[in-house]
């Protein structure tokens, strides 16, 4: 296990927008209660509570990966209309303690999925 620092940071801060998640015209999931995590170089990612997605439209994969920051990453799979995104979602449902506030949450792939955010009113 690494601690975020320095030279690796890590960031999560409330999303103040709110996140919608689409695949192939089908609304996935949508929310005013995402995390929104930024982590070294890369783009932030919006980490989105499981009671504000369609858990019906995702089936668990065999897939994982690790991250030494953040623990052990388990993947899904989202299935609608026929058309499948394989391995588009991953979730850490242990994560490590400097992470904690992201179990329980599910971020998307955006190359896989039509995710925007909208200005909150």
């Amino acid at each position: 296990m690494k601690i975020p620092g320095p030279d690796h940071p890590i960031e999560i801060a409330a999303n103040p927008n709110r996140v919608v998640v689409a695949f192939g015209g089908v609304e996935i999931a949508a929310t005013t209660d995402a995390l929104s995590l930024e982590e070294a170089s890369y783009p932030a990612v919006a980490y989105i509570p499981r009671e504000d997605v369609d858990m019906s439209r995702l089936v668990r994969s065999t897939h994982t990966t690790h991250c030494p920051y953040k623990g052990d990453a388990s993947y899904f799979s989202i299935e609608s209309g026929g058309a499948t995104a394989e391995n588009a979602v991953w979730s850490y449902e242990a994560p490590y303690p400097a992470v904690a506030q992201i179990r329980d949450r599910l971020a998307f792939y955006t190359d896989k999925v039509e995710l925007r955010e909208d200005a909150a009113t």
